[in-house]
């Protein structure tokens, strides 16, 4: 069945307000919350990547982190059945997480393009991964939209290219993002949408293994622009793409809003029947 996976921001710049925790007691709530509602995956991100941002500095965002990775590891009883991934493309970041609390789920936005370091540090630490597709960084992704051969045929072709990094770095498997919104202009991200089982299908011919597929369009602009609302009113249609996205094929949905993602894959799995 497929799984939902929850945002929770540690940071004050998440483009979606809703999801920002500034203290560790509304962590602590917004985790129980999800879990009350059947969350999978616990999300934690701690450095903003909207587009137009600006990173924090590594020092910043370990600063966010440290105090809610203390707190996992020192309760790590209450969370029974929830996988945490961190999302960061730092290896820094990644050594320090595993130090705390050991295993757990790296969303790196780069595909370990952004650190040298990093797919050598999560094939050493044998940690599963989420490798995402986007190009430059945020202050100019939206500038390099170009795809000459087709979107969906380029993705494709990254993730083939990817798979041969993660052999080499003893990454035993990883996750597909296709990156919506990154890189990418709203009739794109349909485009990519629309093609996820032509992404699927090729990734799987050419590398020879099937990868789960995470999508994560939760409230993004792809959503309140065409609609002309606010991220704040994106739900009804957020649920309405992550149907379409679990027919096309995704197996993790990254969410803001954990109830209305397990609801959208109890219908599907109604649908399927």
């Amino acid at each position: 069945m497929p799984a939902i996976m929850g945002i929770i921001n540690i940071n004050h710049e998440s483009f979606y307000s809703a999801s920002r925790c500034s203290n560790m007691m509304q962590f602590v709530k917004k985790a129980e919350n999800m879990i009350t509602d059947g969350v999978k995956i616990i999300d934690i991100g701690a450095c903003s990547t909207k587009p137009g941002s600006t990173p924090i500095t590594p020092e910043q965002e370990w600063e966010y982190l440290d105090d809610v990775i203390n707190h996992i590891s020192k309760n790590i009883q209450n969370y029974k059945g929830v996988s945490f991934s961190i999302d960061t493309f730092r290896a820094d970041i990644v050594e320090k997480v595993y130090d705390k609390i050991g295993h757990f789920i790296v969303n790196d936005i780069s595909a370990g393009e952004d650190d040298e370091r990093m797919l050598d540090t999560v094939g050493k630490l044998g940690l599963a991964y989420i490798a995402m597709h986007k190009r430059g960084a945020p202050n100019n992704m939206q500038q390099l939209c170009e795809y000459p051969n087709g979107i969906v045929n380029e993705i494709s072709d990254y993730f083939v290219n990817f798979n041969k990094s993660a052999t080499k770095y003893n990454i035993k498997d990883f996750i597909i993002d296709p990156g919506f919104g990154f890189a990418k202009t709203v009739n794109q991200n349909y485009e990519l949408l629309n093609g996820i089982p032509q992404l699927d299908k090729t990734v799987t011919e050419r590398t020879g293994k099937k990868h789960k597929i995470l999508v994560g369009l939760s409230r993004k602009s792809m959503i309140w622009r065409p609609l002309e609302i606010a991220p704040e009113d994106a739900l009804c249609g957020t649920v309405a793409l992550n149907l379409q996205a679990l027919i096309n094929g995704a197996e993790i949905l990254r969410v803001h809003d954990v109830k209305e993602g397990v609801q959208c894959i109890k219908l599907y799995e109604l649908l399927k029947h």
